[in-house]
């Protein structure tokens, strides 16, 4: 059983020797993921599930021999899970897959946090830990159910998903489609012309749009997806109506310039409001920088007052944004990083929709 003090409050003993395995981690999750991928679509691959068994008590190994204890507590159960899966007793699921990715990005995070001497509290890494420890014990027949209850005990997103896809109101068709076509391709073009402004955000718009549609799509399209598509390309065109020095600002804002980004999903919705058929869409660009807990901005609105678009909008755009910011690990790892990032933010997200995203994104990882 884990000591779960090593969890509540780990600690660095060896620096030399934390570092050490950051780098050892660093090198050994792009295969990992790969041959999680490929057990996805061939779960009885023997050869993978060795391989991956091997990896994992490599990691294990690692942490011990470097002093990283609670990654040695975090490893150890998904090494007893997967044991039984190469003894044929359990199948490798989705599910298992699923709990596998969760478990090393909390350990990739929770790394990183210490490195910096952050709290590691929103990680629960002891529920984490103490479900995986009974799901490695557990029946054959209940572990896909009991996996994905610890998925939704740790991320607090899955019955909640189902929810809101179920209530979500879907807006009126659009009057004249050859109107609405017309006007998104306005749209697109002024988002292009707002990625033209940094070689940094080539394609930025492509790559918010498909990643919005698909996690709308993986909730069962409970947004009119003309209206999001409007919304994605809209949200950010307020920035063009201010210094692109403010905006384009690495370091630390003024209170002014703060004001002034503030104000860009007002004018962006303006925009909107003006032309008829996109109320909706006005709505969820002015609306995409609120957040549950009624900390965001403009109107400080809470959870259940964020319409479901805004709610996409503000996990994509984040989602692209450490993506950016990550870009010199490469794509694999900017990748990993952001997935990571997007999940541990539990008061900066509405839960709902992180599981449907989720989904999206480990196609990309597999892919």
């Amino acid at each position: 059983m884990a000591d779960f003090v090593t969890l509540l409050q780990p600690r660095i003993v060896d620096r030399t020797g934390f570092e050490e395995f950051v780098e050892a981690l660093d090198d050994q999750l792009p295969a990992i993921e790969r041959d999680i991928a490929q057990l996805r679509g061939a779960p009885v691959d023997t050869a993978t599930l060795a391989r991956l068994f091997r990896a994992l008590h490599t990691i294990k190994g690692d942490a011990a021999m470097c002093k990283v204890d609670f990654a040695v507590a975090i490893a150890h159960p998904l090494e007893s899970l997967l044991a039984r899966c190469r003894a044929g007793e359990i199948g490798f699921s989705d599910r298992i897959a699923e709990l596998m990715l969760l478990t090393l990005d909390r350990l990739e995070l929770a790394l990183e946090a210490l490195a910096e001497g952050r709290p590691l509290d929103a990680l629960s890494l002891p529920r984490l830990v103490g479900g995986l420890e009974s799901l490695a014990n557990a029946p054959a027949a209940e572990i896909a159910a009991r996996a994905g209850e610890l998925i939704e005990t740790v991320t607090g997103f899955r019955s909640v998903a189902a929810r809101s896809a179920t209530t979500a109101t879907v807006p009126p068709a659009f009057p004249d489609p050859a109107v609405r076509s017309a006007d998104l391709e306005f749209f697109a073009s002024l988002a292009k012309r707002l990625d033209g402004v940094s070689p940094h955000f080539a394609g930025r718009n492509e790559r918010l749009l498909q990643l919005a549609l698909d996690t709308n799509a993986a909730a069962g399209t409970p947004i009119d997806p003309a209206q999001l598509a409007a919304a994605v390309h809209i949200h950010d065109i307020g920035m063009m109506f201010m210094p692109e020095a403010v905006w384009l600002k690495s370091g630390r804002l003024s209170e002014t310039e703060r004001a002034q980004i503030h104000d860009h999903p007002v004018l962006a919705a303006g925009l909107l409001e003006r032309m008829p058929g996109w109320t909706a869409a006005a709505e969820m660009v002015r609306q995409h920088h609120e957040k549950p807990d009624g900390r965001g901005y403009p109107a400080g609105l809470k959870a259940e007052a964020i319409c479901p678009g805004a709610k996409i909008l503000a996990i994509v755009d984040a989602f692209e944004a450490v993506m950016l910011r990550h870009a010199h690990r490469g794509e694999k790892r900017s990748l990993i990083r952001a997935i990571a990032e997007i999940n541990a933010c539990d008061d900066q997200f509405c839960a709902e929709w992180i599981e449907p995203f989720n989904r999206v994104v480990r196609k990309m990882v597999e892919s």
